[in-house]
């Protein structure tokens, strides 16, 4: 047996007939060799870790054939071995005991042959049957069975971990930023996945045995190693990352001198992917992993931990492709406000301030953000935000995209924050009634109108004084915004009649008074801003207290309702038609006789348009006959 594990390769067997001999010699398994190995390994600087290069040698001792390892050129791609023939070892069921250990190194050593699974993916057929075998059989013997992870152990199956696994990724071939959908992209899986995964799986059983202790591990497992661990999160597929997260998760539950180290790692990922690169496949496992890890985070707070929110977490807010990991982000978040709650005014002001302007689906991500950060909200910190965050909601609610809206007025439906509105209500009712008067009237959407009603409604029974007093607040300062357009009018006429007195003036249109001509150019934009700015009269606040009486008894009945009575939509198409038609009949005479000059202009372009249309028509149709004949 130990004839055959250790002659594996042609071109080792005069390297390795000297370890052979002195085993059988002594009588002795191979673990023998490889305590002999670890000293000379142990003869390294002990201000440092073994590096790669030392590891190298205690697996490669005497093989002149494994050349240096060279850095990867894609995922897929690796250092293949020149001599893949593998020789099949005796199962370890069926080995003595003694000769155990010495027969698990020689599989370990067996698996660090890598196969080609890209360019010719059916060679080696035999030979990659024998090493997934092995594999298999490695991570049941070491789930199954108890003291099988001793000290020469540890080397062996962190280089094979490294050997089949540590590689350089390839550019990513989906698109990135805010065009990569993960429901539509299909992710790039790795071809050579048959052996990786088995790898994977050895080596977290490998972390997760009773046998393990991480004073030994360390030797192995260091800085570096956790390194190029850290760099596979990039990787594209998504079956790989998963294992790296559980892997990760595992090593810095065990190794605490590696905690501060892993934390300033995925910090720096961070950076790298917010302001230079914009993108990294492996952002929402590493944000998984830092959920649980701050879950576990001691009371206080350190500093350090406080600055990992405020300058790592809240700027990922502002990343083009935040919904790929937006559901771990505002976990961490969350569990950060839950832990100290004096950290709410920062983030809710860092999340105002990074507030998506023109992303409607990134702001409907930021209100859900937003409801769930008001959810463990304590009351005194919502006196410091409530100002700024209902001067933010109210935009929201007069978004024309109605997902936007609809998420923000959904915020009325939730008993806590409902109870925090009711005690601020002076504060928050002023903020919020020009946008939900103005949106009851002029929202397209019908589901809007019934969230708004029933929003009125809860605001008119908590406090029906203040709700007067905002009604009238509210037509104060509409009518103070008509007495200065009407103070804007009059200026402009007066600069009208200054320019007619100029003996320079050339009318703009010949034939047409200054005066009607001026009218022309006026009269439909101050009549339309008129009309947004209206005044609301008493009947107005009348009906509109009417409507919320009775359209937010349908909405509380039932939420996600789509439709409000007819009273209040008949009423006030009724009152826009009579104020269209009166405003028509006023003016009809100053549009007559530009509206001839507007028809003739029209039917002229018309013609030309038809005319350019057919000769280019002919010209095809000609240049076609050419090409055929």
């Amino acid at each position: 047996i130990r004839c055959s594990a250790v002659c594996q390769q042609e071109t080792t067997k005069s390297a390795k007939s000297s370890t052979k001999n002195s085993n059988a010699s002594s009588g002795k398994d191979a673990g023998t060799e490889n305590s002999d190995e670890q000293q000379s390994g142990s003869k390294r600087p002990s201000n440092s870790t073994p590096p790669p290069t030392q590891l190298n040698k205690i697996k490669y001792s005497g093989g002149p054939q494994l050349v240096k390892k060279e850095r990867r050129q894609s995922s897929s791609r690796f250092n293949l071995t020149k001599n893949r023939e593998l020789q099949k070892l005796p199962a370890l069921k069926d080995a003595p005991p003694i000769d155990r250990e010495e027969l698990f190194v020689q599989k370990l050593r067996q698996c660090c042959v890598l196969f080609d699974f890209v360019s010719d993916p059916l060679s080696d057929l035999k030979y990659k049957e024998v090493k997934r075998a092995g594999l298999n059989e490695m991570v049941e013997y070491i789930t199954h069975n108890s003291d099988v992870v001793t000290e020469s152990i540890y080397p062996e199956a962190v280089i094979m971990f490294s050997v089949n696994l540590f590689r350089t990724l390839p550019p990513s071939s989906n698109p990135t930023g805010a065009e990569f959908d993960p429901e539509e992209d299909e992710p790039t899986l790795e071809a050579a996945w048959p052996h990786l995964q088995l790898v994977y799986e050895f080596f977290l059983r490998f972390l997760e045995s009773p046998d393990f202790q991480p004073n030994v591990a360390k030797k192995y497992i260091d800085q570096k190693f956790v390194l190029s661990l850290l760099e596979l999160f990039d990787s594209e597929d998504p079956r790989e990352r998963d294992f790296l997260k559980t892997i990760l998760h595992r090593i810095y539950g065990k190794f605490l001198g590696l905690r501060a180290y892993i934390r300033r790692q995925i910090n720096n990922i961070f950076y790298r992917f917010i302001y230079e690169t914009e993108h990294h496949n492996g952002i929402a496992e590493l944000l998984e992993i830092l959920g649980s890890i701050i879950n576990g985070f001691a009371l206080p707070l350190k500093e350090e931990h406080k600055m990992f929110l405020i300058r790592v977490l809240l700027p990922l807010h502002k990343v083009k492709s935040l919904s790929v990991y937006h559901p771990q982000l505002a976990y961490c978040v969350v569990q950060f406000l839950e832990k100290d709650s004096s950290l709410t005014e920062p983030v809710i002001m860092g999340l105002l301030k990074f507030w998506p302007k023109t992303h409607s689906p990134k702001e409907v991500m930021f209100l859900n953000e937003l409801e769930e950060i008001l959810d463990v909200i304590e009351p005194s910190e919502f006196v410091k935000v409530q100002e700024p965050l209902f001067r933010q909601l109210a935009k929201c609610v007069s978004s024309p995209h109605f997902q936007v809206a609809e998420r923000a007025l959904y915020y009325w439906n939730n008993e806590y924050i409902m109870s925090l509105i009711s005690d601020n209500a002076a504060k928050i009712l002023p903020i919020m009634f020009p946008a939900l008067y103005k949106n009851s009237k002029s929202h397209w959407n019908k589901t809007i109108h019934g969230l708004i009603y029933n929003a009125l409604k809860l605001f008119m029974e908590m406090n029906q004084k203040l709700f007067d007093d905002c009604t009238q607040q509210y037509k104060a300062e509409k009518q103070k915004e008509k007495y200065k357009l009407k103070e804007r009018e009059e200026i402009w006429h007066k600069i009208e009649e200054l320019a007619r007195q100029n003996p320079q003036l050339h009318p703009l249109r010949p034939g047409l008074h200054p005066q009607e001509e001026y009218m022309l150019y006026s009269d439909s934009a101050v009549a339309l801003y008129s009309m947004e700015t209206e005044t609301p009269t008493a009947e107005d606040i009348q009906l509109l207290k009417k409507t919320v009486e009775s359209e937010a008894t349908q909405v509380s009945t039932h939420t996600h309702t789509h439709t409000h009575t007819h009273t209040h939509t008949h009423t006030h198409t009724h009152t826009h038609t009579h104020t269209t038609h009166t405003h028509t009949h006023t003016h009809a005479h100053t549009h007559t006789q530009g509206s001839w000059m507007r028809v003739c202009v029209c039917v002229c372009v018309c013609v030309c348009v038809c005319v350019c249309v057919c000769v280019c028509v002919h010209v095809q149709v000609f240049l076609l006959c050419v090409r055929r004949h």
